[in-house]
């Protein structure tokens, strides 16, 4: 299988993209390229990145105009072809406005910007994205931060009932920040390849910024890509 060549997508308003290239290109030494919002194609990158931020400064709703940017047809054609794609708080509100993902990022519950490390536990360790904690057993929850407004995820229940009976649910909040049905922090396709995720795992790396449960999320894709 070939290596991971990570593709970190860059939207006006986007504000973490330095921090998942960053991770990926010093701490992990990948092959790291920023993608611009109107590139026509992701061009040899086999792993997307949609990264936090304000994405076109969250006019109408967050993701809601991201969707509908030029490099955003090709991702949506890329991931449809089960190629691997992570949508990084923003990047998650993308991912369910382009259909990607199911459900929706609501307001957080209390109304108020929600910025601090919260513990999540690692509902499925049997992914793309959490495959390096199948060889640490009692490893069940990860301490990751988060930086939102908008991080309430809401389904129907039909779309719920889908999630829990297949496993897709792979991160939930120990201690919910925003108000998220069942908890609910990270989900995957159907097929397993799209990753959407509000919690910041690029931002826990490496331990100078408090903590390295983040890399073990990237490292699972490199090591499924290898």
């Amino acid at each position: 299988m070939s290596k991971a060549k990570f593709g970190v997508v860059v939207f006006p308003g986007s504000n973490c993209d330095h921090d998942a290239y960053y991770s990926l290109k010093h701490i992990l030494e990948q092959d790291v390229k920023f993608l611009w919002h109107k590139d026509g194609s992701i061009g040899d990158r086999n792993v997307i990145i949609l990264p936090g931020g304000f994405s076109y400064g969250d006019y109408l709703r967050c993701g809601a105009i991201a969707r509908f940017s030029n490099i955003l047809k090709d991702i949506i054609r890329f991931a449809n072809n089960g190629g691997i794609v992570i949508g990084i708080c923003n990047g998650f509100q993308v991912l369910c406005e382009a259909g990607l993902l199911p459900g929706a990022l609501m307001r957080n519950a209390d109304l108020k910007f929600v910025c601090k490390y919260v513990s999540l536990n690692i509902e499925n360790k049997n992914t793309i994205f959490t495959g390096t904690f199948k060889d640490n057993p009692v490893v069940k929850r990860i301490s990751v931060p988060v930086a939102h407004a908008e991080g309430n995820y809401f389904c129907d229940s039909n779309t719920l009932d889908e999630l829990n009976n297949n496993d897709r649910v792979i991160f939930r909040y120990v201690d919910n920040p925003n108000g998220s049905l069942e908890n609910i922090a990270g989900i995957v396709s159907k097929k397993g390849n799209v990753l959407g995720m509000m919690p910041h795992p690029e931002r826990v790396c490496e331990s100078t910024v408090n903590g390295i449960d983040g890399r073990f999320i990237f490292r699972s894709i490199i090591d499924y890509m290898n």
